[in-house]
């Protein structure tokens, strides 16, 4: 399976720790928003995007690029974020606005991951941010095991 990440981090490049953990399982190679040309996606058995969370979604970067994607049948996509919280709803939501742009462009979003990153946006640099050292150790070990079954899960469709 031919897999792609399209990956912005760069504050304290907590969602590029975890992209890179899906690269290795996933033999993925790891591109910007910037670095797309939408029709390359069509080499493409997967497609992993992902981005801190701001502001309760994605990096406009990746919202952008989800708009000029062109319509896909069939095509599978899953998503993955960083924050400063998670939780099941608040993820959904947070997720909701890029899952409804790949989905509305014919991708089928296959599973969705989302873990606690170090945050020291806003009034939060003030008290030393929040969620420090995150994603740790345990956060890589559930991104690992979160690429692994997705793998299994789609070789067995």
């Amino acid at each position: 399976m031919k897999s792609l990440l399209v990956l912005f981090s760069y504050h304290h490049n907590n969602t590029e720790k975890i992209a890179n953990v899906f690269a290795k399982i996933l033999d993925a190679q790891i591109k910007t928003p910037q670095e797309i040309n939408t029709e390359e996606l069509q080499e493409y058995n997967l497609i992993g995007l992902g981005s801190g969370i701001y502001s309760a979604k994605h990096h406009k970067f990746l919202l952008d690029l989800a708009d000029k994607l062109p319509q896909v049948t069939n095509k599978k996509a899953f998503i993955f974020s960083t924050s400063a919280m998670t939780g099941e709803k608040k993820v959904a939501k947070d997720h909701s606005l890029l899952r409804e742009k790949l989905q509305s462009k014919g991708y089928i979003i296959v599973d969705e991951f989302a873990c606690k990153g170090f945050n020291t946006n806003s009034f939060m640099k003030y008290f030393g941010g929040m969620n420090k050292g995150r994603p740790n150790a345990e956060d890589l070990k559930h991104a690992e095991e979160f690429a692994q079954n997705m793998t299994q899960n789609l070789q067995k469709k």
